[in-house]
This record gives C-alpha cells, sequence and structure tokens, in this order.
C-alpha cells in the first residue's frame, strides 16, 4: 500500500503527527510512506525508519513570490506519478487540501467539517474523520492517520510509543554536555511574543537549579535572548546555532527540557525525555503529560477557535513553580 501524508507544518504539529507511524507500520508492515511537508521543516522527519521518501514543498514562498504557485504545482504532481492508494490530510487547510488533490488519488480522508477549523476543506474529502476540534492534538493526529486503515492508536500506545525522531549520532555533541552536573535544555522564544515566559525568570530558574543550562535559539532575536540570560545566570550558556540533526541529538542526551508551547519543546516529548512546557495563549491539550512530561499552564481561559495573541498571561506563572517541578523530575 503507498500511502502519502499531507502534514505541512509546524514543527510541534508535525512532531505530535510522526506518533503514528510507528503503528502505521506495525498494522501494515509492507507500507510504503511519504510525507508531504513545507521544505523548512524537512529536517525534524530526516532518519525516520517508518518514512519511505519526505517530499518537500515551499508553499509559503507563495506569498511573498506568487508566481511560484506554477512551481510548486508541477512539483506536486511530480509527486502524483506514485500512484498513491490513500491520501490523507492530517492538516485540515485548504492549502493542505489543494495538495492532497494534486496528488492525485481517489481515496483522500481528511476531518469533517465540524472538525477543522477551514471547514471548506471537508466537501472535498473523500473520508471524514470526526474528533471536536478541540480535543487532544496528539488524539487528533492519531485517529485521523488510523482510522482509515481500521485501527485505533489508544492512550496507552501513545505514552508507551517508542522515541519517534531519529539523528545521525555523533559525539561532538557531547562539548556541550558535562558529567559532575545535570544537563538542562532552556528553549526561550516561540513565534508569538506573548508565549514567551520572561527572560528574567528564565535566568532564575537557571540560578536555582544550578546545572548545566544549554539555552538554545533558532532566530538573532532569539540569539539576543538566549545571550542575556547566559550573561545574567553563571549557570547559562548559549549555544551556537544547531541543525535539525543535532538539535535532535543533543535533546536526546539531556535529563531535562524547559520550554515555551513551542517546536524544538516537544522534541523532548518525541524523544521520551523529561520536559516542562510553559503555557500561556495556547492550550494544555497541545501535548500529553505522563510521568516525565509536565505543564504549567497560566490562569487564561482558552478559546481554541480564536487564540488571543495579546494574552501575555504566561508572564504571570511563578518561576518557583517551575524550580520545584524540574527538582521533582530531576531527582526521581
Amino acid at each position: 500500500m503507498k500511502i502519502a501524508i499531507v502534514k505541512l507544518s509546524a514543527m510541534g504539529d508535525i512532531i505530535h503527527a510522526m506518533t503514528a507511524l510507528q503503528f502505521i507500520k506495525q498494522q501494515i508492515p509492507e507500507s510504503r510512506i511519504d510525507w508531504i511537508v513545507e521544505h523548512s521543516f524537512s529536517g525534524i522527519l530526516e532518519n525516520n525508519p517508518h518514512i519511505d521518501n519526505i517530499l518537500p514543498v515551499n508553499l509559503k514562498s507563495i506569498k511573498k513570490k506568487p508566481l511560484n504557485i506554477i512551481h510548486e504545482i508541477r512539483k506536486i504532481r511530480a509527486y502524483a506519478n506514485r500512484n498513491y492508494d490513500i491520501v490523507i490530510d492530517a492538516q485540515g487547510l485548504i492549502k493542505s487540501l489543494i495538495t492532497c488533490k494534486l496528488l492525485g488519488s481517489g481515496n483522500i480522508w481528511g476531518f469533517s467539517k465540524d472538525s477543522i477549523r477551514e471547514s471548506e476543506a471537508s466537501y472535498f474529502y473523500n473520508n471524514h474523520v470526526d474528533i471536536p476540534y478541540h480535543s487532544n492534538t496528539i488524539d487528533r493526529n492519531m485517529k485521523v492517520l488510523s482510522k482509515p486503515f481500521g485501527f485505533e492508536i489508544s492512550k496507552r500506545d501513545i505514552i508507551n510509543k517508542e522515541p519517534i525522531l531519529y539523528y545521525i549520532p555523533d559525539d561532538y555533541i557531547n562539548i556541550y554536555l558535562k558529567q559532575d552536573k545535570k544537563n538542562i535544555v532552556f528553549i526561550v522564544s516561540s513565534t508569538w511574543e506573548s508565549r514567551n515566559y520572561p527572560k528574567e525568570k528564565f535566568a532564575k530558574i537557571a540560578d536555582a537549579l544550578q546545572g548545566n543550562v544549554l539555552v538554545l535559539w533558532g532566530t538573532e532575536e532569539e540569539r539576543e535572548i538566549a545571550e542575556w540570560i547566559a550573561y545574567s545566570s553563571v549557570y547559562a550558556t548559549a549555544i551556537p546555532r544547531l541543525s535539525y540533526n543535532d538539535l535532535k541529538l543533543l535533546i536526546s542526551r539531556v535529563d531535562l527540557l524547559i520550554g515555551n508551547d513551542t517546536g524544538p519543546t516537544h522534541i523532548a516529548w518525541g524523544l521520551n525525555i523529561p520536559s516542562i512546557t510553559i503555557f500561556g495563549p495556547t492550550p494544555v491539550e497541545r501535548v500529553y503529560q505522563t510521568n516525565i512530561n509536565k505543564v504549567v499552564k497560566s490562569k487564561s481561559v482558552i478559546d481554541h477557535y480564536n487564540l488571543d495573541k495579546n494574552d501575555f498571561s504566561i508572564r504571570d506563572i511563578n518561576h518557583e513553580d517551575i524550580i520545584k517541578m524540574a527538582n521533582r523530575l530531576l531527582n526521581d
């Protein structure tokens, strides 16, 4: 069976959806799975033994250069030559629907109209999956990626999953790690300012934990935040920007990750590494809480259909609560 999964973005959503791959392969060992993804996120999928082909697109470029749509349509139509038996839209957007249609399969699965934000897309699927839009993001991904094959992925399956992210091992990453201290990663920025926990509080957490705190960054603005924290705490170090492979590799070897609700933070969950995710204006239903993966949430009420980018309640979360939780995870 030739399967195409369309999950274009973003990093955290892709990581959550990847959980289904090991279970699909268990149920259909001979299946061939291709994944269509925005090229900027293709690195998060690399080296996964359950994916036969990573097929990148660059639909985001169309906003700046509308004529790029011609090139992207040709690219996707070329992918259609693989003759998929089934195409699954795990995104639920108009652009992901169009991608599915261009892949040429007459067997397209996607969310029902009451299960997605851009409900117009649902009218063009051949088969529908019902699950409330406000449900846990991981549960939603598991259902849309398993129902087409007639099986279910239970909460127990998800919690007991094998690590879902893969990388090429390299001992060079050990230059950032210490054997005589707990190694802790901070993810200190995200795409919305209102999702960012204050840098001053991150510095206080580093001082309290007294571990080897590695502050990661991806943009120049994030680098400035990371360097400010490193300057403010003797225990923190802002390390150079990492590739996707090295990001996964480093996180796989640390004792704890603390970060905002953003893609790199979810890598820890994907690798079964202890983590604390800090939530402000976004719902905690984005993650699964386990014995080692915890959340801290502000007191704001979330509207799943209309997230408030002006909700800065994350700033009110007491850093002492995070310190206590971190110490429990580090000492268990």
